[in-house]
């Protein structure tokens, strides 16, 4: 299926280095140039902010979802295309996956691992289907991705499930490794289940 709507996970940190805000930007303008609808968590500062201003400048079309506690702490991007406001974290996170083709996660904390590895088990399970790529900025994924290694290794995870997610140095890679991800089906997920049941 055409991938129309990605969904993108990212912090809101404004203490992050200039490399990680940088890179933010450089991914808004390549998915805003695609024509990719985006889905974000709403808000206007960090990884975030500097992701959905620089889409919105190359045309794309940006909404967000925020849940109603974080607009009385931040009020939410204020100039997206479309704000929705969520009752909680749980609505958010399956608002942002509900009609999403494919799914990028940026730099984060532990909100965007959350949502990631949420991704990634929806996925396991044959639940979500689309793409995952991790722009892997300055190297911020490598341990976690040789702890991924090391759970296949320790018979967790199977050897197949390496193959959910792709992961990329540049965020102008992005688009193109969504077009040509390992092609992920719900009958994927279940010999991967049946491998893993079996080891």
């Amino acid at each position: 299926m055409p991938i129309r709507t990605v969904t993108v996970y990212a912090a809101s940190s404004q203490a992050l280095d200039s490399a990680y805000i940088d890179a933010a930007a450089r991914l808004g303008t390549a998915l805003g140039r695609t024509g990719y609808r985006l889905v974000y968590g709403g808000g206007g500062h960090g990884l975030m902010g500097a992701m959905a201003d620089a889409a919105l400048a190359a045309g794309s079309e940006v909404h967000g979802i925020i849940p109603e506690f974080l607009t009385r702490v931040e009020q939410g991007h204020q100039h997206l295309t479309s704000l929705e406001v969520v009752p909680d974290m749980r609505t958010r996170k399956a608002r942002m996956l509900e009609d999403s083709d494919a799914v990028i996660a940026l730099p984060g904390g532990c909100g965007t691992f959350e949502e990631l590895f949420e991704a990634m088990t929806l996925k396991r399970l044959g639940q979500f289907l689309g793409p995952i790529v991790l722009i892997n900025t300055a190297g911020y994924y490598d341990r976690l991705l040789d702890f991924l290694h090391h759970s296949v290794s320790e018979h967790f995870m199977n050897q197949t499930h390496l193959d959910m997610w792709q992961t990329v140095a540049e965020p102008e890679q992005a688009a193109k490794a969504l077009e040509q991800t390992h092609r992920w089906s719900a009958q994927s997920a279940l010999a991967s289940a049946a491998v893993q049941k079996r080891s």
